[in-house]
């Protein structure tokens, strides 16, 4: 089972590796990381990365096509090689899945229109506008399209994915064996319970700081052709 993980200048780490740490360990998963361009690509805070040892152009098909999200989608929704890709690799996926604002790639691409979806908080917007049903979910499947609302719903969204591959027990086996039951020392229970500071905060970030605080910053280590 190929697992082909989109990699892109400026993802969010936790949106990529969250759902990895998770898919990753379903019996016969075969793992790749794909990007445009084969080499180190930065992640957000421009601290850290990964290596993107295929390129776009040596990946026909996939089982599970898997998006991140992160500041850097934004240039991704008019990147015609990434959203060709996209559409390409949906067509023949037995599963396609959306994380955070990831999800606005995939509707850029084109397979969300009419589909229900769920996203981060601040893309549902977006997300909307480009025909697909927007709702407040962690996560959400339609048909063989399963998304997630942001940065770390990822992991909540890959286990239940998980479940739909191959049964409970193993996807309990698997949150057992990543140790993942979450009890933060806030009470919010959803990003829409947050107080409205924090959001106004959160959202002048997502709207303009991210981007520009990523572009600001020369990634601190070498991408070298791999």
């Amino acid at each position: 089972m190929r697992i082909t993980i989109l990699l892109f200048d400026g993802f969010t780490m936790l949106d990529a590796v969250g759902g990895y740490a998770v898919l990753g360990w379903l019996p016969g998963a075969e793992v790749e990381f794909v990007a445009e361009r084969k080499t180190i690509i930065a992640d957000d805070l421009r601290s850290g990365g990964m290596a993107a040892w295929r390129d776009y152009s040596e990946v026909e098909a996939t089982d599970i096509l898997y998006v991140p999200g992160g500041p850097g989608g934004r240039p991704q929704m008019t990147n015609e090689a990434t959203l060709a890709f996209i559409r390409r690799l949906h067509e023949g996926s037995t599963w396609t899945f959306g994380v955070c604002n990831g999800v606005e790639i995939l509707a850029a691409a084109g397979i969300l229109k009419g589909k229900t979806v769920t996203t981060n908080y601040y893309a549902r917007e977006s997300v909307a506008s480009f025909g697909a049903h927007v709702v407040t979910d962690r996560y959400r499947r339609d048909g063989k399209i399963v998304t997630t609302a942001g940065v770390s719903a990822g992991m909540d969204g890959a286990l239940y994915l998980a479940r739909l591959i191959a049964g409970e027990e193993i996807a309990k086996t698997i949150q057992l064996g990543i140790e993942y039951y979450p009890h933060p020392p806030f009470s919010y229970g959803s990003a829409d319970e947050a107080p409205a500071h924090i959001h106004d905060i959160i959202r002048a970030a997502e709207e303009t700081a991210l981007e520009v605080q990523m572009n600001a910053k020369e990634p601190r280590f070498l991408q070298p052709s791999l």
